[in-house]
């Protein structure tokens, strides 16, 4: 099997760089209205991770006030901290928030990943804790969006002190794939339980044979269009903050750098929809004293019976799982108003 090495000259036939993304990256955040503290963070290991904080630049708290538990954002698979435009001014008008993007993913360092899929998660979740210490936080609310769900549990699994709040949003790698049999004998009932949309079935019968996104920078100078064919959806979940293809653009970007996190990913799934090693599996291992907040879209091709056997796999602890009305995958990008109150909330 070729590997991304043997195409080494796609970049040249592919408009894309990471100045194109930065730029798309820094319309996005144009909007932002509070303070914003864009920067890399070094790691230890010289990796660097994109990193936003905002602070509400209103309000001033006493000084013997005690600072905040801060709340820690991470993305899912094949976003950015850009997709967050929606949500980060409302969520940080009460305490700090943090964004930042995943090792592999968008302006964030692109290190080889294993093969293996516990080394390729172990990898991701590493970064995760050194970020955490690079940027001196003791303690955090940690939220996580679909991939980014799969990974903040196994965090908080690894570092339950941490963690004060986990929130899992529409979180992928959570069920354990339905085994053939069980398909066949179910029928109707295994297809309801899993039903992606067109552009997931498109990605997954790409990925046995490349990384997943390969398709777009195969695509070359067809890339952008390519996205914006798939994911039309992106425009409209934010057309009212801009009247043109920013957010496929920034979409685009972010995916069609060389190859890295979605290596980690690919080591990580059977296919787009189940995780080689289920987060069901292990949700017992989270301590009965971290309350779990499970966020779903009502009409997502993600189901939430996966946050319902987590509650009862938790059994007494504090695990609560609610759906948001007409909100898919994406649910802060459909819904941010709700979104934002829940999380506040929370």
């Amino acid at each position: 099997m070729r590997s991304s090495s043997d195409f080494s000259w796609w970049p040249s036939w592919r408009p894309t760089s990471m100045s194109l993304l930065k730029t798309a990256e820094s319309k996005i955040l144009a909007r932002i209205q509070n303070n914003l503290w864009a920067r890399f963070v070094k790691l230890p290991n010289q990796d660097r991770i994109w990193t936003l904080t905002l602070t509400n630049k209103t309000v001033h708290k006493p000084a013997e006030e005690p600072p905040k538990t801060p709340l820690v954002m991470v993305h899912g698979f094949g976003g950015g901290v850009g997709l967050w435009v929606r949500n980060l001014d409302g969520l940080s008008r009460s305490r700090p928030v943090h964004a930042f993007d995943l090792l592999g993913f968008g302006r964030s360092s692109r290190p080889h990943f294993p093969s293996d899929a516990a080394k390729a998660e172990e990898q991701f979740v590493d970064s995760i804790e050194r970020w955490r210490q690079s940027v001196g936080l003791e303690s955090m609310i940690l939220l996580g969006h679909s991939l980014g769900g799969y990974l903040a549990t196994s965090y908080a699994i690894q570092y339950p002190t941490r963690v004060s709040h986990l929130i899992l949003v529409d979180p992928w790698g959570f069920p354990e794939r339905p085994k053939a049999e069980n398909q066949e004998s179910q029928g109707t009932e295994a297809v309801k339980t899993f039903r992606p949309p067109r552009w997931v079935k498109v990605i997954a019968g790409i990925v046995s044979f490349f990384n997943p996104l390969a398709v777009i920078r195969a695509a070359g100078p067809w890339g952008p269009g390519l996205v914006n064919r798939f994911r039309p959806d992106f425009r409209r979940k934010f057309e009212d903050l801009f009247d043109d293809d920013t957010m496929t653009q920034y979409i685009y970007h972010c995916n069609a750098q060389t190859p890295s996190g979605e290596v980690g990913f690919r080591a990580m799934s059977e296919s787009l929809g189940w995780a080689k090693r289920p987060m069901l599996q292990r949700v017992h291992l989270l301590p009965p004293s971290m309350p779990v907040t499970m966020l779903y879209g009502a009409v997502s091709w993600v189901d939430s019976s996966s946050g319902d056997k987590a509650a009862e796999i938790r059994g007494k602890a504090h695990t609560r799982v609610m759906l948001i009305d007409d909100a898919s995958h994406h649910v802060y990008a459909d819904q941010p108003e709700t979104f934002n109150k829940v999380v506040e909330n929370i």
